[in-house]
């Protein structure tokens, strides 16, 4: 049965087959573990990495299935026959050493910053994944390195990246991050527009998972009459799928007046 990669980093298209529309819908409500089952029994690289993308992804947001990534993506390494094919298997390798670290896990930002970089010397320049790597090389120099410098520029080539491939989702990502380092400068309006534009993208999508992180990152980039709605929102879609992403919890406690 062949299988061919979902269109951005994980959205479907008009006309799309019902497996890849089964395994997004699965994916965009956090049920990460079923997704990757339908795609199980689906041989070729492009299931096995979009397999291993998922349960690296769940490591992400849930903070737990470290194995199953790992194993997964051993499988994905295994069946890349191509430098796209073992680039993109590089990028998800890259990518689960990240979140280990950022999240306290274990420290493998040396593994990270090696995988990233090998995945950078297979991936052509014009290559579909090339966006989605630098973005995540973007990840790595401002949660790692501490260099919102490296982190908007490598945001910034993701963003045209996506935006010339039609990758929509990553897009969502994109201006997200960029609004938070805008934030940061305290450039608010251009915060503002960002994590706006983050939100709108990912609502328009129906991508649940990742609507309550954009309505807090924008909740705190605006004055805070119009942040007490953003917040309640986030947090009712937080505990609507069941304390995840994980790491969001802290930011949303109420503060005293709301709480009251």
């Amino acid at each position: 049965m062949a299988y061919t990669a979902m269109s951005g980093t994980g959205t479907t298209a008009d006309g799309d087959p019902p497996l890849r529309t089964a395994v997004w819908r699965l994916r965009s409500r956090g049920c990460w573990l079923d997704a990757a089952a339908l795609l199980e029994p689906v041989e070729g690289a492009a299931a096995a990495l979009e397999r291993t993308a998922l349960l690296v992804e769940r490591c992400l947001f849930t903070g737990t299935g470290w194995t199953d990534a790992e194993d997964a993506l051993r499988a994905a390494e295994a069946v890349a026959r191509d430098d796209d094919e073992r680039g993109a298997a590089a990028c998800e390798r890259g990518h689960l050493a990240y979140a280990s670290t950022v999240l306290g896990v274990r420290d493998r930002a040396d593994e990270a910053r090696s995988a990233l970089g090998r995945s950078a010397a297979l991936l052509a320049p014009t290559a579909a994944g090339r966006a989605l790597l630098d973005f995540r090389r973007g990840l790595v120099a401002e949660h790692i390195a501490d260099s919102a410098p490296s982190a908007r520029a490598a945001y910034r080539r993701a963003h045209a990246g996506a935006t010339a491939h039609g990758e929509t989702l990553l897009l969502s990502f994109t201006w997200r991050h960029l609004a938070g380092l805008a934030l940061r400068d305290g450039e608010l309006n251009e915060a503002r527009h960002g994590f706006a534009e983050s939100l709108r993208i990912r609502e328009e999508l129906g991508y649940l998972v990742g609507i309550a992180p954009a309505l807090a990152s924008l909740a705190g980039a605006v004055p805070e009459p119009e942040a007490v709605p953003l917040r309640a929102e986030a947090r009712r879609l937080f505990r609507l799928l069941g304390g995840v992403p994980t790491w969001l919890a802290g930011q949303l406690e109420p503060p005293a007046a709301e709480a009251v």
